[in-house]
């Protein structure tokens, strides 16, 4: 049977990029999305690329809908990535447990009664904000640490965590959940740690711009992200196992002096704050090349050139 994905949350960043690698790769991509705003997979994939998506407007709230929605489409593997953000989760914390953490209840429903049609793991977004500042040292050395969240969006993902061991331990359902941390790159334009791109989007049109945290952080580069997840999902994995995502340790600094190096008439137009965010400054990764093989990791300087470049086009 041919590759036919599902990419739930297909209209965020993450989504769009995912869309963009599969159809780039061939398959063939049925994206759900409860919104209509389909701008961001404009903004990286041309028209007939776009013309290849099938988007379906839909709720992962529904129970019964990703199910009707996987044998409608003859769906064969299925990546998870709806979720609302950390602001929305603390503007509406019902809300947020609603469609982070029952819509992923849902999708391991879904998948379950359907394993035998669904070629890989059911792969999902966990998060770096499943950690907090207590976990600093602990999180730097151990993939698997205890995380202790220090909001409602990283409490729902320590959740997702948990039921997918559960699906895996009752259901014999497999996953993959991957935790990104600072996810930066085109079409990054929404959340707490979107600052980055947005200031290489304002160096690209010459303007300034203040990033509101600083500190090392540990930045991934969409395509990069968007590239783990469809490797998850075509890895045949066994278990129900998160990992850290791969990528570049840095300084805020390090991240500016790049930005300057792509964008030289925005020297001194880029700022950002010296306090960190309350996480820990890098997590242990390795686990995720071991159970699924080599992962590419863009550089930092040059995700931040291509991201500049696209801004300026």
């Amino acid at each position: 049977m041919s590759e036919r994905f599902l990419v739930t949350g297909v209209l965020g960043c993450l989504g769009a990029w995912t869309a963009r690698v599969l159809v780039e790769d061939g398959a063939e991509v049925v994206g759900l999305d409860l919104g209509s705003d389909a701008r961001r997979l404009r903004e990286l994939m041309s028209d007939d690329h776009l013309a290849r998506v099938r988007l379906v407007q839909g709720d992962v709230t529904v129970k019964d809908g990703l199910g009707l929605l996987l044998d409608e489409h003859a769906i064969t593997n299925v990546i998870h990535l709806a979720a609302l953000q950390i602001p929305f989760c603390r503007e509406d914390p019902a809300l947020g447990a609603l469609v982070n953490v029952v819509g992923t209840v849902n999708a391991f429903e879904a998948v379950k009664s359907r394993r035998s049609r669904i070629a890989g793991p059911l792969v999902y977004a966990s998060s770096a904000a499943l950690y907090g500042d207590a976990d600093r040292e602990t999180a730097t050395v151990d993939e698997r640490a205890d995380g202790h969240p220090s909001s409602h969006y990283g409490v729902y993902k320590q959740a997702n965590e948990g039921n997918a061991r559960i699906y895996w331990q009752d259901e014999g359902v497999a996953s993959i959940g991957l935790r990104p941390f600072n996810v930066y790159g085109p079409a990054r334009d929404q959340g707490i740690t979107a600052d980055p791109t947005h200031a290489m989007r304002a160096a690209a049109s010459g303007e300034a711009y203040h990033i509101a945290y600083g500190g090392r952080v540990l930045f991934n580069y969409t395509e990069d992200v968007a590239r783990m997840l469809v490797a998850c999902s075509r890895s045949g994995y066994e278990g129900a196992d998160v990992f850290n995502a791969p990528g570049t340790v840095a300084h805020m600094h390090e991240l500016v002096a790049a930005i300057e190096a792509a964008a030289p008439g925005a020297a001194g137009a880029i700022t950002s704050e010296e306090t960190p965010l309350p996480l820990p400054e890098q997590l242990a990764t390795g686990g995720l090349e071991q159970a699924i093989g080599p992962v590419e990791v863009t550089p930092l300087e040059a995700g931040v050139a291509s991201t500049v470049a696209h801004y300026r086009t």
